[in-house]
């Protein structure tokens, strides 16, 4: 009897395994869609034509740390899976980028260097949008919008006061909507009003 208690905790052992490879490969879809559904949202024209994101490299990758910065705040507070979840979109974002710079032309020696500045880039960015959100400052977040999407400007050349207000109202709509978005990777970031 205690050989098959033995043999049953080895199958139960294989099963586990077995679910895990399952999840993950689930988890790939759920990650591909989510990742999908926010790419579209940082690529929504009315945000270059009417909310002063410029249509650049750049300009793209910054609309698209914004865009998951929404994303991440959403899911801080979701179940394990949820979490996990971002935490693949966070990998998905980062081989994107990688894919890109290569797609740019830049060299193998120097696409680490890239990458470190971008992902640094980003974790500032997502510190100071989340701050502002947090406290729901509307002057921060505009200031820190123009630094980041219009760096050579000078502040009173632009105004990113809609984009700010955008990404308030976004962050409050993703705020309402349920967990099964979240674990099925259908959460869509509202489309801003033009």
């Amino acid at each position: 009897m205690r050989g098959c208690r033995h043999f049953e905790a080895a199958k139960l052992g294989l099963y586990d395994d077995f679910r895990t490879v399952r999840q993950k490969n689930n988890n790939v879809a759920i990650v591909e869609r989510q990742y999908g559904f926010l790419t579209a949202a940082a690529r929504r024209p009315v945000l270059y034509e009417d909310l002063g994101v410029p249509d650049t490299v750049m300009g793209r990758f910054e609309m698209l740390s914004a865009v998951l910065i929404l994303y991440f705040r959403r899911t801080r507070t979701s179940a394990r899976t949820g979490q996990e979840i971002a935490q693949e979109i966070v990998d998905a974002f980062f081989e994107d980028v990688d894919h890109s710079i290569r797609e740019l032309g830049v060299g193998d020696v120097a696409v680490p260097k890239r990458m470190k500045k971008l992902a640094g880039m980003f974790y500032g960015r997502l510190e100071t949008y989340s701050a502002a959100l947090e406290s729901k400052d509307a002057a921060a977040l505009t200031e820190a919008l123009k630094r980041n999407f219009h760096p050579e400007a000078s502040p009173a050349e632009v105004s990113m006061q809609g984009l700010a207000a955008y990404l308030f109202e976004a962050e409050a709509a993703l705020a309402g909507l349920g967990e099964e978005l979240v674990e099925s990777g259908m959460l869509d970031v509202p489309e801003p009003r033009a």
